[in-house]
């Protein structure tokens, strides 16, 4: 049996521009903090661990996540570069009354954390990724990991895009009545640390609501992602500004441990927290001490 999982306190769409809406689903007080959590490629908006929501509540703070275009209720679009993710996040910050904020980026989502640091020093005053992806060209470049081979894919999905989205949402539609199954047969081909953390009760009904409601209708972000991870990101890591805290498993199977390394080196105010014997999902059972790590940070902007 699954556990069962709240319901966001509010979830609904904002216009970005150009036809296009964002879904989004808030946790934790109202009033309180913002801190905008990016799901990992796949995910959605609803990839928010339960002890993240749990300590949100209690420490007022306004958890926020958001669907990347093509998942859940958001508007398929490619961007052009990660940076451009920058001036939607504006828009959804604007359209929510938040003026101030952190954001958090699991793997995929990092990113795109890191593109609203750099743009948006103004607005961020911290920012944490968990096992974030890496640049794959130009002067910050890495290579392997899963986008050595997300390189090779990234030319094929720009042409066959369409027929391969169409694919991936037929098969989620196949795989929704044996869903919880299916994560177990994930969960038994994982790296220990991540497979003990799917089978958690908890962690499990939030994998599972999050898969079988954002991808409901459609799966074209993860696409999305691949093909603008492939590009120029649009910013040089060295103008990120704002504090960042990079939470990374040194088992990490699908981004290396010496990716985050790499990225934390050239980020002029950023931190590495090694998670030791940890695999890729670590970062989702490190939620309290990222949020208030972010907290502190946000303590400390307010003293000066």
């Amino acid at each position: 049996m699954v556990a069962a999982i709240e319901r966001p306190k509010l979830e609904g769409n904002i216009a970005v521009g150009g036809d296009r809406q964002i879904g989004f689903a808030e946790f934790g007080a109202a009033q309180g903090r913002a801190v905008f959590w990016l799901h990992g490629t796949p995910g959605a908006r609803r990839q928010i661990p339960m002890e993240a929501r749990l300590f949100a509540e209690q420490q007022n703070i306004r958890l926020i996540g958001i669907d990347r275009p093509g998942i859940g209720s958001s508007t398929p679009f490619q961007y052009e570069n990660v940076l451009a993710f920058a001036a939607d996040m504006t828009k959804i910050a604007d359209t929510l009354g938040v003026e101030k904020m952190a954001v958090v980026g699991l793997s995929g989502g990092g990113p795109y954390t890191l593109a609203c640091a750099a743009a948006l020093p103004e607005r961020v005053v911290a920012a944490g990724v968990l096992g974030g992806v890496a640049p794959t060209v130009g002067p910050d470049a890495i290579g392997g990991g899963l986008m050595k081979l997300g390189t090779v894919a990234a030319p094929i999905i720009e042409v066959a895009g369409a027929p391969l989205r169409l694919a991936a949402s037929t098969l989620i539609r196949l795989i929704r009545p044996v869903a919880e199954p299916a994560l177990y047969i994930y969960a038994g081909v994982s790296p220990e640390a991540d497979r003990k953390m799917l089978v958690r009760p908890e962690f499990k009904a939030m994998f599972l609501d999050d898969l079988l409601n954002g991808s409901r209708k459609q799966l074209a972000a993860p696409f999305a992602d691949v093909v603008v991870f492939a590009r120029d990101w649009g910013f040089r890591l060295d103008e990120v500004k704002v504090p960042v805290r990079w939470w990374h498993g040194d088992r990490d199977h699908i981004v290396p441990f010496a990716h985050g390394q790499h990225v934390v080196s050239r980020l002029p105010d950023a931190e590495l927290h090694h998670l030791p014997g940890e695999s890729h999902l670590a970062g989702l059972g490190r939620a309290e001490d990222i949020l208030s790590t972010l907290v502190d940070i946000w303590d400390r902007d307010d003293d000066v």
